[in-house]
């Protein structure tokens, strides 16, 4: 398939006429045509597509059906009957009236181009492109970001299940992919028995003593299978189909081979507390999505799949209104970054990479508000350098001073960085100044002598350490620094008020999850999870555009005047 670029194509004036008149006030999709034609161009995806061969749909055409697709939530199915019966829509991709469309499957095969040539966010950056030099977007002001849990397309199994399904899922593969093969090496009947119907709970055995040995069965063909595709004389393109090898890491993840007293080969189920078992960030879930991950948030959330961030811009309400009152159109809140994980990566590592990203794009706000997830000491100083401060809660001293309220915390000492020495509130100055590395990260121990701390009056109150000396631990001058100053800043409430605005992204959240159902994966793989969120997120801000040029996003907010004022007051 090849491509030459051109874009989107001209609107033929009959489609014009007919769409004008039959949407006298316009509609999302000939707003957007009309206003962000430049934003589907062709040439961004040129890599992706061959310079001979038959020529293919145009892939702006088919991004701008995407988008249209995720604004109104729909199927490949229903997006592809909508391109062909849609008066507003034929409009919007320029085409004839008469027009019969495209099949519903050349949607799938163009995220799959876009997903394996690393074009997912390609439409979502030329759009947020297109709002910076609008200046809907700038850098300077004020972002939140707040994410949520995704779960995947495909179902929940359990550890049983997913050795069964496994095996299953690598027989259906090789079944179609080399029948003759696999008709060597395995008794296809008795499998076929097996492994025809899915492996499902409902049909496992009750009995704990049989469910063991079913167990134990599984894991035998599962190594069966593998010991045949690994073996010298079968072709190597054989172990080289995922599900092949999705069953052998599944197959070491899940059972423990050993030697009996006999000399016997035995495996057996890995169990957590004797053979181990892999970390949650490295554990298979499913063998049809090698990317989803089994985490939990608390303790009643618990989820396989994926994790998305947003972030939005964002003007406090005090800002708006003297923009509204000065006769001036307040710049609607746009999504300024989208980011998809796997659900084990914790939210503190996809801040860094957050803020990367607005700062490439120019957009690097001045305050970027986020939850207590998201922050470290290292990030908040970084973040200062590059002139974003980070206001989020932070860590507060998590030791048993601190806890009790009594006794002498971290605060009470005083740090000398010249020097290399701290002062206890006796006035006593520290023994050790030790840098080391916990966990990967810069700190410093600090230790106070034996015999300063033993004879002092106010040891009780200092430390409780059998050796009867205090021991504190530091980040390097700046990240200790900046968490010193942010940890005393957020108990004001002035910060409290400040920080009340983190609370609206929650809504844009609900709006992604109402418009485009972002809590759920429609596709399998994180690559193709990563092309739904920035498509969906594209479909906000097209959303959020369209209601900015129409003049609806002057809505009254769900506060009412009197908290309106609150905010003022205590601003």
């Amino acid at each position: 398939m090849s491509m030459r670029p051109e874009g989107l194509p001209e609107v033929p004036e009959q489609t014009v006429m007919v769409a004008r008149a039959a949407f006298p006030q316009g509609s999302l999709a000939i707003r957007v045509r009309d206003r962000l034609a430049e934003v589907f161009a062709d040439e961004p995806f040129a890599s992706a597509f061959g310079v001979r061969g038959a020529p293919g749909l145009s892939p702006g055409v088919l991004c701008l059906v995407t988008v249209l697709q995720f604004a109104e939530d729909l199927t490949d199915r229903q997006a592809a009957a909508m391109a062909v019966r849609a008066i507003d829509w034929k409009y919007a991709l320029g085409a004839e009236l008469t027009d019969t469309g495209f099949d519903a499957s050349v949607l799938s095969r163009f995220r799959s181009r876009l997903s394996d040539n690393g074009m997912e966010r390609v439409v979502f950056d030329r759009l947020l492109e297109y709002c910076v030099e609008e200046g809907l977007v700038a850098a300077g002001g004020r972002q939140r970001t707040d994410s949520t849990h995704v779960i995947s397309a495909v179902r929940d199994l359990n550890r049983l299940e997913l050795a069964g399904e496994s095996v299953r899922a690598a027989l259906e593969a090789l079944a179609v992919a080399a029948p003759s093969w696999l008709a060597g090496q395995v008794d296809v009947a008795e499998f076929a028995h097996r492994y025809g119907p899915r492996v499902d709970g409902w049909r496992m055995p009750a009995s704990q003593t049989k469910r063991d040995r079913l167990a134990q069965v599984f894991g035998q063909d599962a190594l069966a299978l593998c010991r045949a595709a690994w073996s010298p004389g079968t072709p190597p393109w054989i172990r080289e189909i995922e599900s092949v090898q999705i069953l052998r890491q599944i197959l070491v993840q899940t059972y423990y081979l050993s030697t009996d007293t006999r000399g016997r080969e035995v495996i057996k189920k890995r169990a957590a507390d004797d053979e181990g078992v892999p970390p949650g960030h490295r554990r298979l879930a499913s063998p049809y999505d090698a990317d989803a991950r089994w985490a939990a948030k608390g303790e009643g959330l618990f989820w396989m799949g994926y994790k998305v961030h947003l972030t939005e811009t964002r003007d406090t309400p005090t800002e708006a209104e003297a923009e509204a009152e000065a006769g001036v159109r307040a710049a609607p809140n746009l999504i300024t970054d989208v980011c998809t994980t796997d659900a084990t990566v914790p939210d503190v590592k996809a801040t860094a990479p957050v803020q990367q990203r607005l700062a490439e794009h120019g957009i690097r706000p001045a305050e970027h508000y986020l939850d207590s997830g998201y922050p470290s000491a290292d990030l908040i100083a970084a973040a200062l350098k590059q002139g974003t401060r980070m206001v989020t809660p932070v860590l507060l001293d998590h030791s048993a001073q601190a806890k009790a309220h009594a006794g002498f915390d971290k605060s009470a000492f005083i740090i000398d960085w010249r020097a290399r020495q701290v002062r206890c509130p006796a006035g006593k100055t520290s023994a050790h100044w030790n840098p080391v590395k916990q966990h990967g990260t810069d700190t410093i121990v600090i230790t106070f002598g034996v015999r300063t701390c033993r004879p002092c009056p106010f040891r009780d109150q200092c430390t409780s350490s059998a050796k009867g000396r205090r021991m504190l631990t530091l980040r390097p001058r700046e990240p200790e620094e900046a968490l010193t100053q942010a940890r005393a800043e957020q108990k004001t409430e002035t910060w409290k008020a400040k920080y009340a605005l983190r609370a609206g992204v929650e809504g844009t959240i609900n709006q992604a999850l109402d418009i485009t159902g972002i809590r759920r994966a429609r596709y399998r793989g994180l690559p193709k999870v990563r092309l739904q969120h920035a498509f969906s997120a594209t479909a906000l801000n097209v959303i959020r555009l369209d209601a900015h040029w129409t003049g609806h996003d002057q809505h009254h907010t769900r506060s009412s005047r009197l908290e309106r004022l609150a905010y003022r007051l205590t601003a």
